[in-house]
């Protein structure tokens, strides 16, 4: 650590200067010093400093002069500034202008070590917050979205003309297509990418805790609520707040929520003291939230609001020239992630993965990928190493002899027949374990206990 922290020591007085210097080496870092204000502006400006010791009163200049010198020249570098008249006026004065903290004279050297250290931490802390938002910003990135085809096109059509805007969003969609990875990239391109990006899966949240959650509480409100809290909607103050599974939200919350889109404001449970917030909502569902409304499950009023820009997302039998790319792309990132970074797949295998009909989507076609580098032992996947699963379900192979009568059909009340017919078989079979008849059926849990909970399937 010590040869990598540069500490700049600015003091007029040999002995002290000389002092500091020695004391700052022995607790193992590199120190150079200065006896001016003019030599010190010559180092700063040639050197990487990570933190500066400045006495207040030099000979030519100030010490607030060095740090206002400083800030224009970096940021980051921390400044700690002694004073030895322990004037309380010129150490806040110091503060305000952006000194880290100051000591007094005589200088207690354990003081110094501790503030020095402090300072250190907290530029180490500033500098992963720094390197944490780029890799987000990298990963969130519009090309980290992958397709060619002509809907997801004009998916990134929209969102490009949408991104730089406040607008509230609506992303539909089945589950497994990227609603939240495609929420972040909004956030992450956009002029709020320096604020919160806070995440709520509605679904997951139980519907006695679900106001709490969402607005906050003061304490007293209920039984538990031993302080105050704030809620997921003051988190992203500033910044964005993304509401997946919002058709799940009940009616009584979605008047509340309503007002908070209406008046920008919320009031935390057991408060009527309204909280002022400036938030931007994107929401998520996997349900027809048109035909909720209509079906009295959802307020319209609510619906409108949220979907001032809808944004649907296809499933990926309906770009099945994406799959290929997205293959390529998971061997490429699972493969690195698991030290195996030269795997392909060959044409036999490619042409089962594609002619599959993935009801779990990019998401099960993730997983996938990660589960076939893990069984295959060479560098290539095999028409061996591609699941039966997958073999035995082709897209459609089923339904290609499938009659239509001249009196037609209701599409939507037969797919929906025989989704609940196959999920009711598939637990039968599963003996009730959801995972394994998730297993059965190519999609994960989570999608089935939400297809469990919108056909109303007993269990």
């Amino acid at each position: 650590m010590a040869d990598e922290i540069r500490i700049l020591v600015i003091e007029d007085d040999d002995s002290g200067r000389e002092a500091l210097t020695l004391l700052l080496r022995s607790a193992g870092y590199s120190v150079i010093s200065a006896a001016n204000g003019e030599e010190a502006l010559g180092i700063i400006g040639r050197e990487q400093l990570q933190v500066i010791v400045c006495d207040m009163f030099l000979p030519d200049r100030s010490g607030l002069d060095i740090l206002k010198s400083v800030r224009k020249v970096s940021t980051s570098t921390e400044v700690i500034v002694v004073t030895g008249h322990a004037s309380a006026q010129t150490a806040v004065k110091a503060m305000k202008e952006g000194a880290f903290d100051y000591i007094t004279k005589p200088i207690d050297f354990d003081e110094l070590k501790i503030v020095v250290a402090k300072a250190l931490e907290k530029q180490q802390l500033l500098s992963e917050n720094v390197y944490l938002r780029t890799q987000l910003r990298g990963r969130f990135e519009f090309s980290n979205i992958i397709g060619n085809s002509p809907a997801m096109k004009l998916v990134f059509e929209r969102m490009i003309r949408i991104v730089k805007t406040d607008s509230t969003v609506l992303i539909t969609g089945d589950s497994g297509t990227g609603k939240e990875l495609v929420a972040r990239a909004l956030h992450f391109n956009g002029r709020r990418k320096e604020r919160p990006f806070v995440a709520v899966n509605c679904s997951a949240i139980p519907e006695t805790l679900m106001e709490s959650e969402l607005f906050g509480h003061v304490r007293g409100a209920f039984t538990g609520a031993i302080r105050d809290k704030a809620g997921k909607f003051e988190a992203a103050n500033h910044g964005t707040i993304f509401l997946d599974e919002i058709g799940t939200i009940p009616l009584h919350l979605q008047t509340k929520l309503l007002r908070v889109l209406q008046e920008h404001e919320i009031e935390r449970v057991g408060s009527n003291k309204p909280v002022k917030l400036h938030v931007r909502v994107i929401s998520a569902t996997n349900l027809d939230l048109e035909n909720s409304v209509r079906q009295g499950e959802f307020r319209d009023d609510l619906y409108y609001r949220l979907n001032v820009i809808p944004l649907h997302l296809p499933p990926l039998r309906e770009r099945k020239q994406d799959i290929m790319p997205l293959i390529l792309h998971f061997l490429e990132k699972q493969g690195r992630l698991m030290g195996r970074p030269n795997m392909t797949v060959n044409k036999q295998a490619l042409e089962a993965l594609e002619n599959y009909s993935w009801p779990g989507n990019v998401r099960e076609l993730e997983n996938l990928v990660e589960r076939m580098i893990a069984l295959t032992d060479g560098p290539v996947i095999t028409l061996d190493g591609v699941p039966t699963g997958i073999l035995g379900n082709r897209a459609y192979d089923n339904f290609e002899h499938f009659a239509l009568s001249d009196d037609g059909i209701d599409m939507m009340a037969t797919v929906h027949g025989l989704e609940r017919t196959l999920i009711i078989q598939a637990l039968e079979r599963a003996g009730g374990v959801r995972a394994k008849a998730a297993d059965l059926l190519g999609i994960n849990r989570t999608t089935l206990v939400e297809k469990i909970k919108r056909l109303k399937i007993e269990t």
